[in-house]
């Protein structure tokens, strides 16, 4: 059973519409997509964008991690992270999380999705209580005295482009290529790797050619793996030092 609610935030941010399939699970009626995968997006955040960018036993080594995304959607990939996080990380290691999203959801709409799993709520209403200053304005909110998370909002080329930080490690996390080929553009890969620290990695989950070729000619050593529940492909790669 699917229910359609539209935004009326009166905050002048152009809001997407969404569908909610089973319930729960957000669906973009801009980009025609899931936000994440039916099977399991918890599982899909870990096997993808945790795991092929080689967390968290990057953090075994203590000191500050910056990790970017294009994307953030529902907010899963951010908090399963910074779960994953709580449990590895070092004393005095910092995390600083930054992502870019041009359509935040209200807060009510990223608990409902994220209410699919019960042990990330105290983590979701942790992050809800920076809502909705974190939805409008690129600050960075302290989510703990470890952690913090800045959301970037605005077209993904753009604020990419105009970001002064370096990344260790990023989540391609747009909606699929053929719906939103601007978030997998040559031009905004040019951008991510001019913003990858030397050795720094990225994961995504398609393996689409052209966005393959878009990777490898802004620099990256772009590698194919298998994908999460029984898609053939994605991809995972890095920055050469």
């Amino acid at each position: 059973m699917t229910e359609r609610e539209k935004r009326t935030l009166g905050d002048g941010l152009d809001r997407d519409e969404l569908s909610w399939t089973d319930g729960d699970m957000p669906f973009s009626a801009r980009f025609g997509d899931h936000f994440y995968a039916r099977e399991d997006g918890r599982a899909e955040t870990a096997h993808i964008f945790i795991g092929h960018n080689g967390l968290p036993d990057r953090w075994s080594e203590g000191g500050d991690f910056t990790i970017a995304e294009l994307g953030f959607g529902t907010g899963l990939n951010a908090l399963e992270t910074w779960r994953q996080w709580i449990a590895a990380r070092r004393p005095g290691a910092r995390l600083h999380f930054h992502s870019f999203e041009a359509f935040p959801m209200q807060a009510a709409e990223l608990r409902k999705a994220i209410g699919r799993w019960p042990d990330l709520l105290p983590l979701c209403d942790r992050l809800l209580a920076h809502w909705p200053a974190l939805s409008t304005a690129s600050t960075p909110w302290p989510l703990d005295e470890q952690t913090t998370l800045t959301v970037h909002v605005g077209d993904a080329p753009d604020r990419v482009t105009a970001w002064e930080g370096i990344a260790d490690a990023w989540y391609l996390d747009g909606f699929a290529p053929a719906r939103n080929p601007d978030m997998w553009s040559a031009e905004l890969m040019d951008a991510v790797f001019a913003r990858t620290a030397p050795g720094g990695s990225f994961a995504t989950y398609t393996a689409a050619g052209w966005v393959r070729r878009n990777l490898r000619n802004a620099g990256f050593i772009v590698q194919k793996h298998p994908g999460f529940a029984g898609k053939r492909e994605m991809m995972a790669g890095y920055r050469p030092s």
